[in-house]
């Protein structure tokens, strides 16, 4: 006499074969790799006045594109936090390639800022879209924070394939 089993067990069973297969879709991997850089502040670094905060906060970019992901067609080539005058005032500029035999069709660098003690003080991106094949393209993503407040930032490039 072969015994099925009851609805709670085989829906128990179903829930643990979800548990144990979403794990490994939870757990942090397959995520970007991001690289980490000290930041080192010129003298001259002073927050923005409240006007120039206001156009940085309309300029700056905070929400990411859900449709960029990991992949080897996009290349961090260099990087680097800058300061500049006026609004722009914290920034992290570099060049980003398209690697790949097609054209990208989104390209996002996403920008992490830590203060001294590791903590998270804001997340910052630029993006373009459509780079075609064995084009670079030059960024600058405007960070919100106090200049002084910055102890290093962390960096990653995502794409959409075309």
């Amino acid at each position: 006499m072969v015994r099925r089993p009851s609805r709670r067990q085989l829906l128990g069973g179903v829930g643990s074969v979800l548990t144990v297969g979403l794990t490994g879709c939870t757990d942090g991997s397959g995520g970007p790799d991001y690289e980490r850089e000290a930041v080192e502040l010129p003298a001259a670094a002073e927050p923005r006045t409240t006007a120039e905060l206001s156009v940085a906060t309309q300029q700056a970019t905070t929400e990411p594109n859900d449709a960029v992901a990991p992949t080897s067609a996009v290349d961090l080539t260099d990087h680097a936090f800058v300061f500049e005058s006026g609004y722009l005032g914290a920034t992290v500029q570099g060049t980003v390639v398209n690697r790949a035999g097609s054209r990208i069709d989104s390209c996002e660098v996403r920008v992490r800022v830590y203060n001294g003690d590791d903590q998270l003080l804001g997340r910052y991106l630029d993006r373009v879209g459509g780079l075609d094949s064995g084009r670079s393209w030059r960024f600058t993503v405007i960070v919100l924070e106090a200049p002084g407040d910055i102890a290093y930032y962390d960096i990653t490039a995502l794409g959409t394939p075309g």
